[in-house]
């Protein structure tokens, strides 16, 4: 059974730092794209970033230049560390894993940042 666990969100003001940690378990983690993605309210979701499985990385509009994707294949865990925050970037942010066969979601981590 595949499990996706995130944490580290929650509420920072603006111009602030988060760092949001997905630790996954149940699959072949070396052998996974894991990626970072957000939707707030009444938005669709987005690609924010992602790393493949030899570490190249790619991030969405609103992430380049701010956040940083890595991973840790020893702890089977991506982070996504988040810095300038504005506003906007208020959203849940959910942890994906992909696979040949499927995508795998986790449940999901609110991140509030107020002005």
């Amino acid at each position: 059974q595949v499990q996706l666990v995130e944490s580290g969100g929650g509420l920072v003001q603006a111009g602030g730092s988060l760092r949001l940690s997905c630790a996954a378990s149940g699959l072949r983690f070396v052998r996974s794209a894991m990626g970072w993605y957000r939707q707030a309210p009444g938005k669709q979701r987005e690609l924010v970033a992602a790393i493949t499985s030899g570490g190249s990385t790619n991030y969405g509009d609103s992430a380049k230049g701010r956040f940083t994707i890595s991973r840790d294949n020893a702890k089977n865990t991506v982070y996504l560390q988040m810095d300038s925050l504005k506003p906007e970037d208020t959203a849940v942010y959910y942890c994906n894993a992909h696979t040949l066969m499927f995508d795998y979601w986790g449940q999901g981590a609110q991140v509030t940042v107020s002005s």
